[in-house]
């Protein structure tokens, strides 16, 4: 656990008061980054509850509110298990919304990534010239978040799919180095 700390100081980037990100993909997915990003995806759960009430999102709906950029730089969260994606401000929920993520055997990774580039309308490569909007790569092989089908379920080939709009919001408030946390 102190070496991981040492890594995440070494990186730079602050997430979450004094936790800062690797820059390594190798050090994105240890066990310690993903247990992280778990307890993250759990406690963002927790934050919608408080700021929404007890709310279900149907698959492509997402809830938004206003808040400063004062209050911290972005990140999102990204639950595999409620299959819903959070944007925060600092320690502040500033949205949450559907999602739909890799099936069995093509599975979203876990961990801690970060937004490696970003371009409004990309096609896949591998599957059929698919077309991935407001896509943000998170990782080396291709694995994004875009805008895309939201069944409510996991349905892609390991992308996050994020409904359209909620996408193209998301794309206009993050940047390349924006962490992102992958919990199960």
């Amino acid at each position: 656990m102190k070496r991981l700390a040492l890594m995440l100081s070494a990186a730079g980037a602050f997430v979450m008061g004094a936790t800062a990100l690797p820059t390594t993909a190798a050090a994105l997915e240890t066990v310690e980054a993903k247990a992280e990003a778990g307890e993250a995806a759990s406690h963002a759960l927790l934050d919608m509850f408080q700021v929404w009430g007890f709310r279900s999102l149907q698959p492509g709906q997402y809830l938004w509110r206003s808040v400063p950029e004062s209050a911290g730089p972005e990140r999102v969260v990204i639950s595999l298990g409620d299959q819903l994606a959070y944007l925060y401000r600092g320690d502040t929920l500033v949205a949450v919304a559907t999602i739909s993520t890799g099936i069995e055997g093509r599975n979203t990774p876990t961990g801690i990534f970060e937004v490696r580039g970003k371009t409004p309308f990309h096609r896949s490569r591998k599957y059929d010239n698919a077309p991935m909007p407001f896509t943000q790569f998170i990782d080396q092989y291709g694995i994004a978040m875009h805008g895309g089908h939201n069944p409510g379920y996991p349905a892609s080939h390991g992308c996050i799919r994020l409904p359209i709009a909620f996408a193209r919001k998301l794309y206009g408030v993050t940047g390349v180095g924006t962490p992102v946390y992958i919990g199960a």
